[in-house]
């Protein structure tokens, strides 16, 4: 069996010859044939307008979460018919290198027919566990799930 691969193609076009403050910091990401104008963070630099590597990194977190945890309540028959999740990425300055050390997701799942708590709970870690890229991280992840439709 061969292992998954998944590739991305990323093109940038400037000069750094203009010096540090001054090259341009917009670059195009192509996914799955789709093109995304990226740029670094309004922080660095950036483009605020344009999605940065940091935010592609809590959405890919957050997407995969979202995927393990429909995986896992399909096979467990749960009915979820809503998931929104608003998460964010932590990168504290003072840490060098700088990395960013924590991501809290918190999606809010809501159910087509009501079920325990307990299960839901218990199905969102199994997703957590399932999830590949909080397996490839080493930010703490932490999940702070609204559950709509649970019984206690």
């Amino acid at each position: 069996m061969s292992d998954h691969s998944f590739v991305t193609s990323l093109n940038w076009t400037g000069s750094t010859g203009v010096g540090y403050d001054d090259y341009p910091r917009e670059h195009e990401l192509a996914l799955a044939g789709d093109a995304v104008r990226a740029s670094s963070a309004a922080a660095f630099m950036g483009d605020a307008d344009r999605p940065n590597p940091e935010q592609l990194l809590v959405a890919a977190t957050s997407s995969c979460q979202l995927l393990s945890f429909l995986a896992v309540a399909a096979r467990a028959r749960l009915d979820v018919v809503d998931y929104r999740d608003d998460a964010v990425g932590h990168m504290p300055r003072g840490n060098r290198p700088m990395w960013v050390t924590r991501i809290v997701l918190r999606p809010r799942i809501t159910l087509g027919a009501p079920a325990p708590r307990s299960k839901v709970e218990r199905l969102i870690e199994v997703a957590h566990r399932e999830c590949f890229i909080a397996a490839s991280l080493r930010s703490e992840l932490l999940i702070e799930p609204t559950l709509v439709g649970v019984t206690d």
